[in-house]
């Protein structure tokens, strides 16, 4: 096992994704033996602390957020040696000089920047450290998204970035793509013969992507009013995901091989603008109801909402590809706040076979052509449906039936969180599962259409009750297709 040596700066060290992902991801690493001894780790807010005091909030929200059994104290105080605190602000250049007197003693070493903080400071952070002269050949910097709320306030911070940082130093993490079934979805594409040669619309009806929330808006309401499920998970999960699906295979596993096709498929997306809007898109916002048994608020009733928001809490597309393997074949995307339940899935729907042979196939309730479901969570898993004999004598009579594969079972212990990979990869300077700054401006151009179009066309959200799979409106957008969404309880 490789032992990595760096230093790794956490800007907004006392940030709740810091404390709930970021330092728990480091933990484990600790926990898996992947540090060198000699590899530190900084917290840096503005908050005023000792390194004592901050490592006795990092274990009690470590108690809270590490996985039931992976806390030891062995492996907590040998972590814990290795943190030490620095108070800055973005803009406070005495403490940037405090952080270099903390590293300036390993010049040479690899340096991670991670700036867990509003993106309206990133450009600060980045000038101050680099009139500090803490960037370094050997530093790179993490970008938390989103960054921008649209292609002009995107292209700003990326500017700003790349006047201190170069791109292949510049990692702008999208923590959907360190999830395991989506890099097991290249893996299933690219390394299995069986696949590959059917992924066109040759042979693919549809393609479903489905990333579904039961948690609303709650304490985050103003952060999120400003975002939307547009900017929140389109703009980068939802697109990505769809790159991954949609790529063509990269002549190398290299991190701009594999980007320089993703950004094939975005060039290749049908815009939608005013003249295709109210057939491509739902827009929603979830109203009072229950998840999950519990009685929640509406998105106007939660706490410090305004009330006459027209914030989208729910998107539905029917996204379409302009290019030779994917020409007719609609990729619907889905994803919302206050759903049924915490669901994320990618749905391969291929074609029935093009002459059924079986009389009674078509009049089963039950029939389906094959489909394959890669579930992203909350089980890693893929699933495969395939058409058998149902057992007994008398007339041919089929069954779809699944072929499961949960990874905790197949491969046994935890699945490593996302920001696990993502984190190893950043001290590493791999950037293959980072976005570059090309994907992200052209995402932004088709989702910048598409927030032009709802608002030139007056188009409000629609509501719908909390715990429901969003409007109606979101089933009419498929089923004028002849195509239902996947609902399965699981698998």
């Amino acid at each position: 096992m490789k032992h990595r040596i760096a230093d790794i700066v956490i800007f907004g060290g006392t940030g709740d994704l810091a404390l709930r992902k970021l330092f728990p991801a480091l933990y484990e690493m600790e926990r898996t033996g992947r540090f060198d001894d000699a590899t530190r780790i900084f917290g840096a807010s503005r908050s005023e602390h000792s390194d004592d005091e901050f490592r006795t909030k990092l274990q009690e929200a470590g108690k809270k957020y590490i996985p039931n059994g992976e806390f030891e104290a062995k492996v907590w105080k040998k972590f814990a040696a290795r943190i030490a605190y620095v108070q800055v602000s973005a803009d406070d250049e005495a403490g940037f000089k405090v952080l270099n007197d903390k590293l300036s003693d390993q010049p040479d070493r690899d340096r991670v920047y991670y700036f867990s903080t509003s993106p309206s400071l990133f450009a600060d952070m980045a000038f101050n450290l680099k009139k500090a002269g803490l960037v370094t050949p050997n530093s790179r910097v993490v970008l938390e998204k989103p960054l921008g709320h649209d292609l002009e306030s995107c292209r700003e911070i990326n500017g700003q970035i790349g006047d201190v940082f170069k791109e292949h130093q510049i990692f702008r993490i999208d923590h959907y793509l360190g999830k395991e079934t989506v890099q097991n979805l290249l893996i299933l594409r690219f390394a299995n013969a069986m696949f590959e040669p059917l992924w066109n619309s040759a042979h693919i009806d549809h393609v479903q992507i489905t990333v579904g929330e039961e948690v609303g808006a709650e304490g985050r309401w103003s952060y999120y009013d400003d975002a939307g499920a547009m900017r929140d998970m389109v703009q980068n999960h939802m697109l990505q995901l769809l790159c991954l699906v949609a790529m063509e295979p990269p002549y190398v596993l290299d991190q701009d091989a594999v980007r320089d096709e993703k950004v094939k498929v975005l060039k290749a997306l049908k815009p939608i603008n005013d003249s295709n809007i109210d057939s491509a898109t739902v827009r929603g916002q979830y109203r009072k109801g229950a998840v999950g048994g519990k009685e929640v608020p509406g998105y106007l009733e939660e706490e410090g909402a305004n009330i006459d928001s027209t914030t989208e809490t729910f998107v539905a597309i029917r996204a379409e590809l302009n290019n030779w393997r994917w020409a007719g074949v609609p990729f619907y995307l889905r994803t919302g706040k206050r759903l049924p339940k915490r669901h994320s899935e990618i749905v391969i729907q291929f074609r029935d076979v093009p002459h059924q042979i079986f009389p009674l196939a078509k009049s089963m309730t039950n029939y389906q052509a094959n489909r394959l479901v890669l579930r992203l969570q909350p089980d890693d898993g893929i699933h495969l449906v395939l058409n058998t004999k149902n057992p007994g004598p008398g007339l041919v009579r089929l069954r779809p039936t699944a072929l499961n594969l949960s990874f905790a079972e197949a491969f046994g212990g935890r699945s490593p969180d996302a920001y696990e990979r993502l984190l190893l990869d950043a001290i590493d300077g791999n950037n293959t599962l980072f976005v570059r700054r090309d994907e992200q401006d052209i995402a932004w151009q088709w989702v910048d259409a598409i927030q032009e179009a709802w608002h030139s066309n007056h188009i409000t959200p629609k509501g719908y009750t909390s715990g429901t799979w969003g409007p109606s409106a979101a089933i009419a957008l498929i089923e004028r297709d002849g195509r239902t969404w996947n609902e399965e309880a699981g698998f």
